[in-house]
């Protein structure tokens, strides 16, 4: 069973404590690690590997809420700008599953171009430190702040 698949039979169990709300065709989960504050995972329900694997009435509608998914981050959390990740080859597995990252100005530091760049030139040692893991409190705060826009534009 690929990673992704193990994180959704936790969540089909109710022992994933990072949902977020169960969509159509998905599952919205915060991520583990917050130092990209509001840092958000769209997983598709399914084991599918790759969006062209999906007929086109349910390929728009994952697309399409996973756009909403982005968009309710984006207010939640203050962010400047999106960035959109579905590799599907690491440690999640080849399964579609999609990295919403919330980006600030600065918020990798010195690291590449004054502080500008893609997500994956912040160090991995220090992105995935404990000390971005959100604490209890922490977790219920970011979940209810992004389930209460998630929430206005699904009406």
């Amino acid at each position: 069973m690929c990673g992704v698949c193990e994180r959704i039979k936790e969540t089909k169990e109710g022992k994933n404590p990072f949902l977020v709300k169960e969509l159509e065709t998905g599952y919205v989960v915060m991520g583990d690690y917050q130092h990209f504050k509001g840092y958000t995972l769209f997983l598709y329900k399914d084991h599918v590997v790759e969006l062209f694997d999906l007929d086109e009435k349910t390929r728009a509608k994952h697309l399409c809420e996973m756009t909403l998914v982005a968009e309710a981050v984006k207010k939640a959390f203050g962010a400047g700008k999106m960035n959109y990740e579905c590799l599907g080859n690491g440690e999640g597995g080849a399964h579609i599953h999609w990295h919403l990252f919330p980006r600030r100005v600065g918020d990798i530091e010195k690291y590449g171009n004054n502080g500008k760049g893609p997500v994956w030139w912040y160090p991995r040692e220090k992105m995935y430190s404990d000390e971005n893991r959100p604490s209890s409190n922490e977790l219920e705060d970011m979940k209810a702040k992004l389930l209460c826009e998630l929430d206005k534009l699904l009406i």
